[in-house]
């Protein structure tokens, strides 16, 4: 012990054993992210009608009829819109038939169909009436 040599220094933990704690609760917390994230995608996917009949299925299936009739179809409104005006109809197609002849047709056939639009809407605008549908 005379000849002055140090001793080493005694050797640390690794970092992994540094914080031991740190694992789990990092692993625990992960799941949970990635089941969360797993299980909201899942319920955007279900249809919510088949979510509703499985959800009263499941509680009441004893009491309740058939399923069909716990579903009760609502019926569609649609809006009938007001007509376009002739002018503004004129307007349209003259607009459309611009943007036919800016496109450049790849091949044959796409430049026939759209001469053939080009032609159709050519009639719209020359004819005096337009036709409704």
């Amino acid at each position: 012990m005379g000849d002055g040599s140090v001793p080493p220094p005694p050797p640390q933990p690794s970092k992994a054993r540094r914080y031991k704690y740190v694992w789990p609760l990092l692993l625990t917390v992960n799941l949970a992210v990635g089941g969360y994230l797993f299980l909201r995608t899942k319920r955007k996917d279900i249809d919510p009608t088949s979510e509703e009949i499985s959800a009263k299925s499941g509680s009441v299936a004893a009491m309740e009829t058939p399923v069909s009739s716990a579903v009760v179809a609502e019926p569609v409104v649609i809006k009938a819109r007001e007509p376009i005006p002739e002018k503004q109809q004129r307007e349209l197609f003259k607009w459309i038939l611009e943007e036919k002849r800016k496109v450049k047709p790849r091949n044959g056939e796409e430049k026939k169909k759209i001469d053939e639009e080009k032609a159709i809407l050519k009639q719209f605008i020359g004819s005096k009436t337009i036709p409704t549908l």
